[in-house]
């Protein structure tokens, strides 16, 4: 088991030694010019700063509070220094697992540390490594939750026989596979359904195309999760349409009782949870009950009946997304939307919002489910992505990505395009802003969205100094009117003076020279009176005024937006002290470079450079808040030679197996020949090509295009046979993404993100 505090300590010396060296070559001493009146005042001014409860110590100095070298060259022992520093300890570090299902499946370990233990001083940072792997053949529970109003028809007839060609798919997966089925339509009540009594039974009477259907309901549990496929496929064909009033459906309502009904449906706490919502139409989102009368908020609680129904349809509103979220990420499930293509960018939008979820798109009659499902299920295990549960408000975080390129992706808490097995590691950042309540416990919990493995982290603060547990009070050094405590007396109100000496209003000459920074100044700059040899300050409505002369205040910084250090920094003596995670003169700029990845996984699409959370087009053309917008930039075959050559011929700058899997994720097809029938243009490009195993060779591309906006490049890698050709498709979209295939005569293969 290592340990992180060595390192911690050396980190925090350097730390110490360095800011020395800057405050001491003529710049200001935060320590001094805080004027700190006891040592937990010390300790909150900065990280650096040290306090000396040394008796004899300080005599024509004007405070004990300073960097801990000066404190020792001033004469101050070590034994006598308080100064702590934040610290990491790892409490339980058990290895990462290989594989998930077998006798070894219950002690699956997919994230490294589980157990550590922070001790933080108010200001500074220490800092903690861990590393998550998806493991092989990890078991899976799957939840099929279906739409079951009338236009969903098509659909039922469709997957009465899924369990078992399902069974079969993800069989190639996993070891340990079980599948549950549920149902949903909508609200029985007015104006979701229709409620008039010849509907009570049968809501399709009347209806020509459709006369008989089962009475609406919310939701409705049908089969707990099971390794018996068939029953499923017994289930799914006993099971009838029904109708409900208004296009949106109930939808969110079944999602929320499948995730929180955990006994019910059968959820293993060692396995993946995936629950795959298929409809045809948009939901009911939270407030839309009020249309109905319901204005009771939803409980976020499992409520079916003995029937296994959804009992409080028509008590409680429609479940919000956070709610949905919140209830989702709790019980580690991920959610696939399978959706028809009109209502791909809702559902897209959705997934936004709702951590852990993704969205495919269903033919109208679901045929394509199977082949959904499996891509949505290796999409899922190619990404790592943390989370951060009870985060406490006087702590700062910030995360550093460490993917496969071995690359540092400062601001990151997620990494895309893993294969399973592999390892990534986070380097994560803790800063604590201030000091909590005494006695008060803080801890937090850092888990991979989706996993049941999670990192626990239990803070402690190092805000109390050890000499003040050996005050007395009433001390002679205090001439018996104060306590005297880490070097200082704490005199009793109406008195000042080091030693308690002086009455409050005492004044005159001898002591107005004590109270100027440098002569020539104002008394105590002005703003406060000078008493016995020390400055009394002013209060003031916009905030503290302190300092030894009244020079320092915490509202003098700089402002953006009218906010004082951006809301991201605390002042301090006119200059803003940044949180974890922002920089700048007014803590403005954020460190975080996660929006600046675009959708192929780099850094403003290549283009550009990320500052302060933004990107910056440095690609003369480029545009877009990823900068994946270039007109002027090269066309498709132009971007994608590279991943050409190195896919096909192993060649060229990407040629190393790592890179050219990395970027070059293409689909790959084989055909005999191509169509000319959609063919509408023309353009030839000639490319020189030298390939380290062959000779020297030609490579002929075609750009092409159809009438559905499709762009098609064929390379000929033979001009002696044209009808040997490689075909490279970009399907371009309103949100830019590309779907490219490489087509070839020999093989079908297809790289899965």
């Amino acid at each position: 088991m290592w340990s992180a505090a060595p390192w911690t300590r050396r980190a925090a010396l350097c730390c110490v030694l360095l800011q020395t060296l800057v405050h001491s070559s003529g710049g200001l001493n935060m320590c001094m010019s805080g004027s700190a009146a006891s040592c937990e005042e010390c300790l909150l001014i900065h990280p650096n700063c040290a306090w000396c409860s040394q008796q004899d110590f300080g005599r024509g100095w004007t405070s004990r509070c300073d960097f801990f070298t000066n404190l020792l060259k001033r004469g101050c022992e070590n034994r006598f220094i308080e100064f702590p520093s934040s610290r990491t300890s790892i409490l339980e570090s058990r290895p990462l697992s290989s594989e998930g299902s077998g006798w070894t499946q219950y002690d699956v370990v997919q994230i490294m540390p589980q157990k550590i233990s922070l001790s933080l001083r108010p200001g500074g940072q220490t800092w903690f490594g861990l590393q998550v792997r998806q493991v092989e053949d990890y078991p899976v529970d799957l939840y099929y939750l279906m739409d079951l109003s009338l236009s969903m028809k098509d659909d039922l007839d469709t997957i009465r026989n899924l369990g078992t060609k399902l069974a079969q798919e993800m069989g190639k997966l996993t070891s340990n596979f079980r599948l549950g089925f549920g149902s949903f339509v909508d609200k029985n009540m007015s104006p979701f359904s229709y409620t008039a009594d010849k509907y009570q039974e049968n809501p399709c009477n009347g209806y020509k195309l459709f006369p008989n259907c089962v009475p609406t309901f919310g939701f409705r549990h049908i089969l707990s999760l099971t390794d018996k496929v068939d029953r499923f496929n017994e289930e799914v064909q006993k099971q009838m349409v029904s109708r409900n009033r208004d296009a949106p459906e109930g939808g969110f309502d079944a999602i929320l009782q499948a995730a929180v009904c955990k006994e019910e449906i059968g959820w293993r706490k060692e396995a993946y949870h995936l629950l795959v919502f298929a409809t045809d139409d948009v939901p009911h989102l939270a407030l839309d009950g009020r249309l109905g009368g319901l204005v009771q908020p939803h409980d976020g609680r499992c409520h079916l009946n003995e029937k296994n129904e959804y009992s409080a349809s028509t008590q409680m509103d429609y479940p919000s997304l956070a709610l949905l979220g919140e209830k989702l990420a709790e019980n580690n499930i991920f959610l696939i939307f399978a959706v028809t293509k009109r209502l791909y960018v809702i559902y897209k939008d959705f997934t936004a919002l709702i951590p852990g979820t993704t969205v495919e798109i269903l033919d109208q009659d679901s045929k394509n489910v199977i082949q959904l499902i499996i891509t949505a299920y290796n999409n899922i295990r190619s990404k790592v992505e943390l989370s951060v549960w009870d985060h406490p408000e006087d702590l700062s975080l910030s995360f550093t990505a460490t993917c496969q390129d071995g690359q540092p992706l400062p601001g990151l808490r997620k990494c895309a395009d893993l294969k399973i097995g592999d390892t990534v590691s986070f380097n994560v950042s803790v800063e604590a802003r201030s000091c909590p309540p005494r006695g008060t416990d803080q801890s937090f919990t850092i888990k991979p969205v989706g996993f049941k493995d999670r990192l626990e982290v239990s803070v402690d603060y190092q805000c109390d100094c050890g000499c003040s547990r050996t005050a007395k009070s009433n001390s002679s050094i205090c001439s018996s009117i104060g306590t005297y405590t880490c070097g200082t007396c704490r005199c009793e109100p109406g008195y000042l003076g080091a030693r308690c000496e002086c009455q409050e209003g005492d004044s005159g000459s001898m002591y107005l020279s004590a109270c100027r920074e440098a002569e020539g100044k104002q008394i105590c700059s002005g703003r406060g009176e000078c008493s016995c040899n020390q400055c009394l300050c002013y209060e003031s409505e916009f905030g503290k005024i302190y300092g030894s002369f009244c020079e320092c205040d915490d509202f003098s910084c700089a402002r953006h937006k009218g906010i004082l250090c951006s809301g991201h920094g605390e002042c301090h003596c006119g200059e803003c002290k940044c949180h974890a995670g922002y920089v700048g003169d007014n803590c403005n700029c954020s460190t975080e470079t996660s929006t600046c990845v675009s959708d192929d996984g780099r850094m403003c699409s290549g283009r550009g450079s990320c500052v302060c959370g933004r990107c910056q087009c440095s690609e003369p053309g480029a545009f877009g808040d990823t900068c994946e917008k270039c007109p002027t930039c090269p066309d498709a075959c132009g971007t994608k030679r590279e991943c050409i050559e190195c896919r096909l011929f192993n060649s060229g700058r990407l040629a190393d197996n790592q890179t050219c899997q990395r970027l070059c994720k293409d689909e790959i097809i084989t055909v005999e020949t191509l169509s000319r029938s959609t063919l509408m243009y023309t353009q030839s490009i000639h490319n020189r090509q030298k390939n380290t195993q062959r000779s020297a060779q030609w490579v002929n591309i075609n750009n092409t295009i159809n009438t559905q906006s499709v762009e098609k490049h064929t390379v000929n890698t033979n001009p002696a046979a044209p009808w040997k050709r490689t075909l490279f498709t970009s399907v371009a979209s309103i949100e830019a993404a590309a779907v490219l295939k490489f087509i070839t005569k020999v093989q079908r293969i297809q790289l899965l993100r």
